[in-house]
C-alpha cells in the first residue's frame, strides 16, 4: 500500500521530463491506475467485501479516461431496464459460453458506472488491455445516461420500464428520458427493445438505428390477470389513453393508439406458444425473422421454401411470464450477433441463475428458492408464479427500506397479495422480516391471509432453520427480499450452505 500511495503522488504531481512527453505520461499515469485499482479490488476481497466499486470509484478519480481506453476494440453489449437485467444478462452469458466466445461480465450485479469500471479494471493486464474481446454488461438505467458519456455499445438490450422506487429514480418518464437521452449520444448502437412495452418500444421510434423487437403474439398466452394499467396508460406522443386488443401483464400486450396511431411494432423474435408454466421451467414455441444466416436444429434457414416462417420449441429454465420476456430478449442478442439457433436454444434451458433471481439451494431434499422482489409489478409476477405451487411451501417475506431499496415501502400496497388468499391452504407458514417486517405483516393482514399463519422474525438465522425444519422433503422454502434483504441473507445462506461468493 506504501508503494501504492507513492505511485498516486508520481501520477498526480508528474514531473517536467514526463510532461514534455504527455503520450508517455498518460501511459504510466494509465498503467499506476490499474494498479492501485487491482490492489483494491484484492484488499476488498481478502477481507470479504466484495471489491466491486471501490476500486472503479478511484480510478475514475486517478484516469478519467480510463473506460474509454480499457474497452477500446472491445465489443460491448448492455442490458438495461427496469426488471430482468440480471436474468436477461445471464442468459445472453450462456449463450456466449455455448458458442465459446471469450467475454467479460459484471457478474456480481455492481451495475453502477463505478462497478462497471471495476470489472473491466480486473479483466485486463497493467497496460489497459482487455483480456477478452466481448464484454457483456448489466448497467442501472438510471446510470445508462452518464455511462453513455464513456463508452458505446454496440448493441443494447432494454427489457422494460416500470414504476420503481420513485423516491430514488424519480417519475418513470423521466427514467424512459434518462435512456433515451443516452441512447441519442450513440451513433453504431443496434437495439432490441421490447415490443409489448409501449414505453420501451418508443426508443425504436424514428430512429436510424437498426432496432429488432421481441414480445408475445397475440395468441400465445391469454392474460390471467386484469389489465390495470397504472404505469403508462396514456399514449407518449398524443396523450390519448392506449386500447389493448391482447394484455399479458402491467401495461405489456398489443397496444395502441386510435388518436395518432403509435402502436405495438410488429416483432423479429416472437413467443407464439406458451406450452407450459410450472415451479421449475416454463416451455415455449417462438419464431424468428428477418435474421442472415439464421439456421435452427435441423441447419435450414428460419424461413422455409414457402416462406413461412420456421417456429422453433424452447425449455426456459426459470419459470414465469417474465422469464420468458428475458429470454425471447436474449434469443433477439443472439440472433443478431448471427448465432446458431440450435445454440441459443440450449442456452435457454442451461443458464446459470444470478444470485437472488429464483437461486436454487438444496438441503436434505428440501429446496430454498430466493427471488428478488423490488417493485410492483415484478412482485405481481412473483406471486402469480407462487400460485403454481401444488405443494405445501414456506414463504418468507423480507423487506428493508435502506437507500438501495427506496426509503417509501407505500409500493407494497399496490401488490396484489390478495391472490395469495387462493393458495393460503398450501401455505404452511408465512414469515415477515427485515427492517419493515411490521408493514408487511400488516399488509397481509389486510389482504386476507390468516393471521395465525403469519409470524415476525427478525433473525435471519432463526427464520431459514424454522423454515427448513417446516418444509417437508421434496417441499420448497420460499424467500422473497427486497435488495439490500437479499445482500444480508446470502451471506448467511453463504456461509451456511458453502455458497459462491455473488461476484463470482
Amino acid at each position: 500500500m506504501r508503494l501504492c500511495l507513492i505511485l498516486v503522488l508520481y501520477v498526480i504531481i508528474g514531473n517536467k521530463k514526463m510532461i514534455s512527453k504527455p503520450g508517455a505520461f498518460m501511459n504510466i499515469r494509465l498503467t499506476v491506475t490499474i494498479i492501485i485499482s487491482k490492489a483494491i479490488i484484492k484488499i476488498c476481497r481478502l477481507a470479504n467485501w466484495g471489491g466491486t466499486t471501490l476500486a472503479g470509484r478511484v480510478a475514475l478519480k486517478l484516469y478519467p479516461e480510463i473506460v474509454k481506453t480499457i474497452s477500446h476494440n472491445v465489443r460491448l453489449i448492455m442490458v438495461t431496464g427496469t426488471n430482468g437485467k440480471t436474468t436477461t444478462t445471464r442468459i445472453i452469458e450462456q449463450v456466449l459460453k455455448e458458442n465459446k466466445i471469450g467475454y467479460i461480465t459484471n457478474k456480481s450485479g455492481a451495475n453502477l458506472l463505478s462497478g462497471i469500471i471495476t470489472t473491466f479494471i480486473d479483466n485486463s493486464d497493467i497496460k489497459g488491455i482487455c483480456i477478452q474481446s466481448t464484454a457483456l454488461i448489466e448497467i442501472d438505467e438510471a446510470a445508462f445516461k452518464q455511462a453513455c458519456n464513456h463508452f458505446e455499445p454496440d448493441i443494447l438490450v432494454v427489457t422494460n420500464f416500470f414504476r420503481d422506487q420513485l423516491d430514488r429514480y424519480g417519475e418513470l418518464y423521466t427514467t424512459l428520458k434518462g435512456v433515451k437521452a443516452g441512447i441519442e449520444k450513440l451513433n453504431k448502437t443496434r437495439l432490441v427493445l421490447n415490443a409489448d412495452d409501449s414505453l420501451c418500444a418508443s426508443l425504436g421510434k424514428d430512429t436510424s438505428k437498426q432496432v429488432i423487437y421481441y414480445g408475445f403474439d397475440q395468441n400465445a398466452h391469454k392474460g390471467a390477470e386484469e389489465c390495470i394499467n397504472s404505469d403508462a396508460m396514456f399514449c407518449l406522443y398524443c396523450k390519448s389513453r392506449y386500447i389493448y386488443n391482447y394484455h399479458i401483464y402491467g401495461h405489456l400486450g398489443g397496444f395502441a393508439c386510435e388518436n395518432c396511431g403509435y402502436s405495438r411494432p410488429a416483432t423479429h423474435v416472437a413467443c407464439t406458444a406458451v406450452q407450459q408454466l410450472t415451479t421449475s421451467h416454463s416451455e415455449i414455441e417462438f419464431t424468428a425473422k428477418g435474421f442472415n444466416g439464421l439456421t435452427g436444429n435441423d441447419g435450414i434457414s428460419s424461413e422455409n421454401p414457402d416462406g413461412t416462417h420456421q417456429v422453433f420449441s424452447a425449455k426456459i429454465k426459470l419459470p414465469g411470464l417474465y422469464n420468458i420476456y428475458n429470454a425471447l430478449a436474449a434469443a433477439a442478442c443472439g440472433c443478431l450477433l448471427d448465432l446458431p439457433m440450435e445454440k441459443i436454444i440450449n442456452a435457454l434451458g442451461s443458464f446459470e441463475c444470478g444470485f437472488g433471481r429464483m437461486e436454487t439451494i438444496k438441503s436434505d431434499g428440501k429446496t430454498i428458492k430466493v427471488i428478488l422482489v423490488k417493485n410492483p409489478t415484478g412482485f405481481n409476477q412473483v406471486l402469480n408464479f407462487l400460485t403454481t405451487e401444488d405443494k405445501n411451501a414456506q414463504l418468507a417475506f423480507i423487506i428493508n427500506d435502506n437507500a438501495a431499496d427506496g426509503r417509501d415501502i407505500s409500493w407494497l400496497w399496490d401488490v396484489d397479495f390478495e391472490k395469495l388468499q387462493d393458495m393460503q391452504d398450501r401455505l404452511d407458514n408465512i414469515f415477515t422480516s427485515g427492517l419493515r417486517a411490521e408493514d408487511m405483516a400488516v399488509r397481509l393482514k389486510y389482504a386476507g391471509i390468516f393471521t395465525n399463519k403469519i409470524s415476525i422474525v427478525k433473525d435471519y438465522k432463526e427464520l431459514i432453520e424454522a423454515g427448513l425444519s417446516a418444509t417437508r422433503e421434496g417441499h420448497n422454502f420460499y424467500i422473497l427480499p427486497t435488495y439490500t434483504a437479499m445482500l444480508e441473507i446470502r451471506k448467511y445462506l453463504k456461509s451456511r450452505f458453502n455458497l459462491k461468493e455473488f461476484w463470482k
